[in-house]
């Protein structure tokens, strides 16, 4: 692959990245994205969250767990990207995200998320993605976070 062509793909995942994390950011005069968040997956992707045992979730499903926290326990919830690391092989990629996430203006927590990606039809598309919270005893990788304070 042409480095050039390899950069612009390394772009649009960012792209990619950086809507999802705005897409579910929403506040007083904030609304949340669900259709440009639902819109970066394949249909049939899997999401797996931070909670163990690992069991997959639609998109479809998360989008209504999130739409209902929106609309009542989490009026707000601000998603901030700390760094992206994204490796592309044809059209295939693999991108890790560092995230900083406010609750209702307190209550802050980080978290790493891993995308694997596909290019079909020249876009980049979401097949599966799973994240895990950040603690002392699991820290934030300082390749995803030269650029946060502390981590």
């Amino acid at each position: 692959m042409q480095d050039s062509q390899r950069s612009a793909d390394e772009d649009a995942i960012r792209v990619v990245i950086a809507r999802q994390f705005a897409s579910l950011s929403w506040g007083h005069d904030v609304a949340p994205g669900w259709d440009d968040f639902a819109g970066d997956f394949l249909p049939g992707a899997s999401l797996y969250p931070a909670a163990r045992p690992a069991r997959p979730v639609g998109v479809a499903d998360f989008v209504a767990r999130m739409r209902a926290l929106s609309e009542t326990s989490l009026l707000t919830f601000d998603e901030v990207v700390l760094g992206v690391t994204v490796q592309v092989f044809g059209n295939i990629a693999i991108a890790a995200a560092a995230a900083e996430m406010t609750e209702n203006g307190a209550e802050t927590s980080r978290s790493v998320e891993m995308l694997l990606l596909v290019k079909s039809e020249g876009q980049w598309k979401i097949a599966a993605q799973a994240w895990d919270r950040a603690s002392e005893a699991n820290p934030l990788p300082d390749a995803l976070v030269s650029a946060a304070t502390s981590r």
